[in-house]
């Protein structure tokens, strides 16, 4: 824990392969932090919901970029993925489609999660 207080770490991925180091940077921060033992809620939004489909992650590549993939898994391990509900709507991606472990929802449950005591969000 950071500071005593239960902290968690809501992270917003809003770029995917068209923006592929800011979507780097998103899932990196994101498993630094799961991996620290930080609660961990990443979203993919935008062009990073594709990430949320079994496969996709793994066939990104970014020079000097840990492999997403694995970011993808250590988030997934302790932590929480989330497919925005609009986002994932309008690519045809439905909960049957993503990896085990990914939910899809909203901007109120976002909310939720960005506005908790102790939260801090980052958006990508």
């Amino acid at each position: 824990m950071l500071g005593g207080m239960a902290r968690s770490l809501v992270i917003k991925a809003t770029a995917g392969a068209d923006s592929p180091e800011r979507c780097a940077q998103a899932f990196t921060v994101a498993a630094t932090a799961a991996a620290a033992g930080v609660d961990v809620s990443l979203w993919l939004t935008g062009e990073s919901t594709w990430f949320a489909l079994p496969g996709r992650a793994e066939s990104f590549e970014l020079p000097h970029s840990a492999p997403l993939g694995e970011l993808l898994h250590v988030v997934l391990a302790t932590g929480r993925v989330t497919a925005c509900t609009q986002c994932a709507a309008r690519r045809d991606i439905g909960t049957d489609d993503v990896i085990p472990g990914v939910r899809i929802a909203g901007a109120a449950v976002f909310v939720e999660e960005a506005m908790a005591e102790g939260a801090q969000a980052l958006v990508y």
